[in-house]
């Protein structure tokens, strides 16, 4: 029996964490990565380096593999619609990336299928801009480039319309957004397959700094339950809409007034999901991998009552490994998951995965040991 190929596009530490989920099941993963110094391609054995923007090198990756997918969404979409022409699966396909790739579009079309978002339109200067906020509640407003943010990158709360004028500058379309009173973000995690199989993982609770996730809560605490079912149910409806394959997060606002507002769609395995690697009985990463390759996916059901995960960034101390001595002999529980990156201040470096049955417990171990492995706890 000949095992199948993924072809992976990007080398960053989804790609690593999806292909170690492929290892126990025999599969072979082949890699496009910037450079040999890359997350993933630190430990996949078939690693190609080139550009993913430039069509033949895509063309002469894609050779032998049985399936394309991805560990983020910045492929050009005219780009997947030509192997897909020359008969190679991609996995997901243009159609559905496109909306991970545009919030445009995106916004366009969750409006058309129903699913609620904050207000929002584009917008073409400064002035409209204003003319925005005053169609709503005025400043401050939130404004996006459509394409190309992430971790906060490519958005600004804006309160004035002397401050709407650097969005403009990349030259690229902007989406104003109204600024949302929300009391949380949530994550709806789901994965579908080809033949329309699809799971859901608990609906988590991702809390932000600076932009950047920092902890994920698993499940949601204290959420009501026809909200949680809600979500899930809005997640998988748009994973259908949209013919996604594979893993996709919808991003998620609960509202002080009890609505769910989508904020943002990713179609990939994700931070949010990261709890599952040892929180659930399958990780998004495993049923990714499922699913590209049509697969029956796995029980997404949590192993615990509690999983929390919280990302270890870079600080002033690039010594992590010798941190690992307390970490471990602190909580002999205690998962470290590196991604073998450099240390740069405030870059995602690892996270951590606790879990438990008393959520006060396992908030503090997670956080002690991220804060001890980035040197700002020491004791």
């Amino acid at each position: 029996m000949t095992f199948p190929v993924v072809g992976m596009v990007g080398g960053g530490q989804l790609a690593r964490m999806t292909h170690e989920a492929g290892i126990p099941l025999g599969i072979r993963f082949k890699l496009l990565s910037d450079t040999p110094q890359d997350s993933a391609a630190q430990v996949v054995s078939d690693v190609v380096i080139g550009d993913y923007r430039d069509l033949d090198t895509l063309r002469e990756f894609a050779r032998g593999c049985d399936v394309i997918t991805f560990d983020h969404e910045h492929v050009p979409t005219e780009h997947l619609r030509a192997l897909e022409a020359d008969g190679i699966p991609v996995r997901p396909g243009p159609d559905a990336l496109v909306h991970a790739q545009d919030k445009g579009v995106m916004r366009a079309k969750l409006d058309a299928i129903g699913v609620p978002c904050p207000r929002h339109r584009i917008v073409s200067d400064p002035q409209d801009v204003a003319a925005f906020a005053a169609e709503g509640e005025g400043f401050p407003v939130v404004l996006k480039t459509v394409r190309g943010g992430y971790d906060g990158k490519g958005v600004w709360v804006v309160d004035s319309v002397e401050e709407a004028a650097d969005p403009f500058k990349a030259g690229v379309p902007v989406l104003a957004e109204e600024k949302v009173d929300f009391l949380r973000e949530l994550a709806a995690n789901v994965v579908r397959s080809p033949h329309g199989q699809a799971v859901a993982y608990p609906v988590v609770e991702s809390r932000q700094v600076n932009g950047v996730c920092d902890t994920v809560i698993a499940p949601a605490p204290d959420l009501d339950e026809d909200l949680a079912v809600r979500a899930s149910e809005m997640a998988l409806n748009i994973a259908k809409e949209l013919d996604v394959v594979g893993h996709l997060a919808v991003e998620l606002f609960q509202t002080r007034d009890g609505r769910i507002l989508v904020n943002e769609l990713a179609m990939r395995p994700h931070n949010s999901g990261h709890w599952s690697m040892d929180g659930a009985v399958t990780s998004q990463f495993a049923n990714h991998v499922r699913a590209v390759l049509d697969l029956p996916l796995g029980d997404p059901r949590p192993r615990a009552e509690w999983t929390v995960m919280v990302n270890v960034l870079g600080g002033d101390y690039p010594d992590m490994y010798s941190a690992y001595l307390h970490c471990m002999a602190r909580d002999p529980q205690l998962k470290i998951h590196m991604y073998g990156k450099d240390v740069k201040p405030g870059r995602k470096v690892g996270h951590v995965n606790t879990y438990g049955d008393d959520l006060d417990d396992v908030l503090e171990r997670a956080r002690h040991a991220a804060g001890y492995l980035r040197g700002t706890i020491t004791e």
